[in-house]
């Protein structure tokens, strides 16, 4: 660490962790014997203690007497500054998602920083500049091996969307930013292919490439892509699941331009990166990109603003575009680019809908697969081909019932039900993480026949087991696989041909390149058709969507490939979508019935939320907020609806309200916001027993 300062003289601007609801202007003022770059690192005093800053770019606005201000403690001088650049999409995230700066700048930031002076970030820096060519991004250190770096050859298809991207990656550097890509392809039709096409052309111009991907099970498959054909680059990745200290090595060989690509998850949309030439987001419709507590900020749309920002493409790929960037390219403000097939010309598998109401089930009500659905799975069998059951509700059975005196198994904690797991013989609460022993009779009559009801995996798994007694069955979902190295163990096994049935959560739906299976069966999915959230259709539409594109990805099975689809109400808008694989039909009469009632993407909104001890305490203090909203200047621009449950309304004894807040415009929204955040923050002083609030722009599920 840098000698203590000792002269002051120049007043700078730092921003520190402090949440916005403390009151205190943001960034802070503090003194300095001299000038600092913008982006430097420093440590100062922050009421007793000692904590980490940034200089921050700008001059003070404070009218604070110098003399009354505290000096900058020590500079961590050997780490380079963070860009301007880096500072601005800072800026517009607390700005937009209404948190402070500080706040969202130190929560992007790894962790060890806060810890080390500059000796023992000296050493650190030293480590991340040799991390080897070609290293694992998950293991840094190993070396891979490849031998073929040129690509399978591209179909026209590809070619046509490289040769557009082209135009956008060229060397100079552009007056005006590109319009975003919208790489709109089905599943199977070659977007990685053009993903590594692209990153090619933006490290051939000394570029960085950064890389996100929805969720960290992705990413070793993604890794091993790129891996492959970048050999002689160094790659590093950005999630949850690195250690703190793998995620501050990556962190910084990003921000020192050592790493040439960055893969990670919606917190590398942070990372910093000197010469960033490209931005690809996989899957860019899926809801992991969506923050869901502290800034809740969306990956996605940063992502989009941060090129922006830089004058540089960013391709959002998907096979199910959400509604939003899909009718953004239909108002041309993003470049929709097509890949209409599958690789090799593979047909789509053929999508069937059974009706539960008609087929008779082999076992009644117990059990979840009709005869046809075994008839098929068996032939699957005897072909030694994969099948892919997709039920996306884990444990045995998600609720214990007695017939007698019509108890079930709720959670006393939360309004929701605690979920039988045969396999511990406990009932767990998924919310708040209460767990018991399963009783031996009924807890309010003592009958000791009390029996699941409903099903999940664990049941279907120990069904497919009982049905099939020679077939390898596996599971893989969050139960499954909460142990370091099973979910990639569990994936390894099905790659390698060692599972016959596969059965699991959304898990096993997303981006996976499985090329043995051929059969897929969605088991009761209906849940989303009826739910009060505007969103739930276009989920559950891009959820069967993703798990059908795990059949039939190798050109030779295509042909007999299929999606069987249980349900109760075949004759739906969303199943008959489904079995043309029409997603363009799809989006248009869900834009349109989102224009007539005017939601997002015609709409903009954000949700307060009270959790406090009792419904009176959270609802008092949502109409306290709404009332005063109403006397603000942008109100008439603003409808305020009155505050409901949330859907889950008490977790852990808590208590869960909502406030719904829509406008025609962004910016009525923002304006509204900004002026009503102030008196937020004074009423969860005055209203005792609000344990906390929060507001979440542009939410996911209201």
């Amino acid at each position: 660490m840098s000698e203590t300062l000792q002269a002051h003289d120049t007043v700078l601007r730092v921003a520190v962790d402090a949440p916005q609801h403390s009151g205190l202007i943001d960034p802070l003022d503090y003194l300095s014997p001299g000038p600092l770059p913008p982006g430097s690192l420093v440590r100062v005093p922050f009421g007793r203690r000692e904590t980490l800053g940034i200089v921050w770019p700008g001059n003070s606005a404070s009218e604070i007497d110098p003399a009354s201000l505290r000096p900058i403690q020590s500079t961590l001088d050997a780490l380079p500054p963070l860009s301007r650049t880096w500072c601005r999409l800072i800026e517009f995230a607390a700005s937009y998602y209404q948190r402070s700066i500080g706040e969202v700048a130190l929560s992007v930031l790894p962790p060890q920083l806060r810890d080390l002076d500059s000796q023992q970030l000296k050493l650190r820096l030293k480590r991340a500049a040799k991390l080897p060519v070609g290293a694992s991004i998950g293991s840094p250190g190993e070396e891979v091996s490849v031998t073929d770096a040129a690509g399978p050859t591209l179909n026209p298809a590809q070619a046509q969307v490289l040769a557009e991207l082209d135009a956008l990656l060229q060397a100079d550097v552009p007056q005006t930013a590109p319009a975003p890509v919208l790489l709109y392809g089905v599943t199977g039709s070659g977007k990685t292919e053009v993903y590594l096409r692209a990153a090619a052309h933006a490290l051939s111009q000394g570029r960085q490439v950064l890389v996100l991907v929805p969720e960290i099970n992705l990413t070793p498959q993604l890794e091993a892509r790129f891996a492959e054909r970048f050999a002689g680059r160094r790659m590093v990745s950005l999630h949850s699941g690195l250690t703190p200290a793998q995620r501050l090595r990556h962190w910084l060989s990003a921000h020192l331009g050592e790493a040439e690509l960055v893969l990670g998850t919606r917190l590398a949309v942070f990372a910093s990166l000197p010469r960033l030439g490209l931005i690809v987001v996989d899957e860019e419709h899926d809801p992991s990109y969506k923050q869901q507590d502290g800034a809740r900020y969306s990956a996605r749309d940063l992502a989009v603003y941060r090129a922006h920002q830089e004058k540089i493409p960013v391709i959002l790929g998907s096979a199910t575009p959400s509604l939003e960037s899909w009718q953004r390219a239909n108002e041309g403000r993003y470049k929709r680019l097509v890949l209409p097939g599958r690789i090799g010309g593979g047909a789509l598998p053929r999508v069937r809908l059974f009706d539960m109401k008609m087929l008779p089930l082999t076992k009644g009500v117990t059990t979840a697969l009709t005869a046809p659905l075994i008839q098929a799975l068996r032939a699957r069998l005897e072909r030694g081909e994969q099948s892919l059951i997709f039920l996306n509700r884990r444990g045995y059975a998600p609720v214990l019932h007695c017939g007698e005196c019509n108890w079930k198994s709720d959670c006393p904690h939360c309004s929701a039900w605690r979920v039988f797991h045969k396999g511990d013989r406990t009932l767990r609460c998924h919310h708040c993480g209460f767990t018991e022993r399963v009783p031996f009779a009924c807890p309010t009559c003592g009958n000791q026949d009390i029996a699941p009801l409903g099903r999940g995996t664990e049941r279907l798994e120990e069904q497919l087991a009982e049905t099939f007694p020679g077939a390898r069955v596996a599971r893989i979902d969050a139960d499954s696989t909460k142990h370091k190295g099973q979910l990639e163990a569990a994936l390894q096994a099905v790659h390698d041909g060692e599972v016959d049935i596969l059965v699991g959560t959304q898990m096993i739906t997303k981006g996976h390149d499985f090329r043995r299976i051929t059969l897929v069966a969605a088991v009761n999915p209906d849940g989303a058709l009826f739910s009060s959230d505007f969103r739930a259709p276009e989920r559950l539409f891009a959820l069967l969507m993703q798990a059908g594109g795990r059949a039939g990805r190798d050109a030779e099975q295509a042909a007999r490939s299929e999606m069987w689809v249980q349900t109760w109400h075949p004759e739906h808008a969303l199943y008959k979508a489904l079995v043309q694989h029409d997603f363009e039909s799809f989006a248009k009469s869900q834009l349109a019935e989102r224009a007539s009632a005017g939601l997002p993407p015609f709409a903009h909104l954000a949700l307060l939320r009270a959790e406090g001890r009792t419904v009176e305490v959270a609802k008092g203090f949502l109409d306290a907020a709404a009332a005063f909203a109403q006397q603000l200047p942008p109100a008439s621009q603003v409808l305020i609806y009155p505050c409901i449950p949330m859907s889950v309304a008490r977790v852990a004894n808590v208590e869960r309200m909502q406030m719904l807040v829509e406008a025609a415009s962004r910016g009525a929204l923002q304006h509204l916001l900004s002026m009503w955040m102030p008196e937020l923050h004074a009423l969860k002083r005055t209203h005792k027993g609000l344990l906390r609030w929060a507001v979440d722009v542009d939410p996911l599920a209201i």
